[in-house]
């Protein structure tokens, strides 16, 4: 029996939205589709993959509207508020300015007998399990590089923020990002922590809680698989 994923919204206390959630088998066969497409987006040029992601951006702004007030319904902030634009399109900017150096083969040597150098590859697939609370700008801080980088993405957005991983692939796919390069899915925690655990992808990046992120590591154990961790109330400066 399929689950079916609810968004409970805090303004009125009824179902938002909701999306079955991927059985193993599907869930497999999508990542199986981002590694077969991960080669040919990597083989484009890198000023090609910068100008589609800007271009993601670009529609996603043109969004804005309903992006807002999707956001009030689905995790409680005031529309007056707005959305989290002004660090979505600052940290794209920045991103993408940085590029072309940042990605860069590193010089170790270069003499009249060889040249010694460190050349950055894309890692391949990257999992992105964003959170509720800014849930565009903590996507937007692994997406756009990863992309840029020559990754391709699955993303798997909070149930409060179902809505924001669609909201994503709908813009990025229509700024000519293929389908099978950045994904929007709807998983259950099981599903996801047996993916993980398969060596399904080549980074998982989380942003939550701490009890997610040992669930997360323990699904990794032994897997060898990068994982980056942002936790709640883990550093005090937050």
């Amino acid at each position: 029996m399929t689950k079916m994923i609810q968004c409970i919204s805090p303004v009125d206390g009824r179902v938002y939205a909701e999306r079955p959630a991927l059985s193993l088998s599907e869930a497999e066969m999508m990542v199986a589709r981002a590694r077969a497409a991960q080669g040919a987006w990597a083989a484009r040029p890198l000023a090609e993959r910068v100008a589609l992601v800007r271009a993601g951006v670009a529609k996603l702004n043109e969004m804005k509207a309903q992006v807002v007030e999707e956001l009030a319904w689905q995790m409680g902030r005031p529309t007056r508020f707005g959305g989290e634009f002004g660090g979505v399109n600052d940290r794209t900017d920045y991103m993408a300015q940085i590029a072309e150096t940042a990605l860069a083969p590193m010089v170790i040597e270069e003499s009249d007998r060889f040249t010694r150098q460190i050349a950055r590859e894309p890692v391949g697939v990257v999992f992105i399990v964003a959170p509720w609370n800014y849930p565009y700008l903590t996507t937007i801080n692994t997406l756009v590089p990863a992309l840029i980088a020559g990754n391709t993405v699955v993303l798997k957005a909070a149930s409060q923020t179902m809505l924001v991983g669609e909201r994503l692939a709908q813009a990025f796919h229509a700024a000519g990002i293929p389908e099978d390069v950045f994904q929007n899915v709807t998983l259950t925690h099981d599903v996801t922590e047996a993916l993980i655990g398969a060596r399904a992808f080549n980074f998982v990046n989380f942003t939550g809680s701490v009890a997610g992120g040992q669930a997360i590591e323990r699904a990794a154990a032994g897997t060898f698989t990068g994982l980056g961790l942002e936790l709640g109330g883990k550093d005090p400066g937050y």
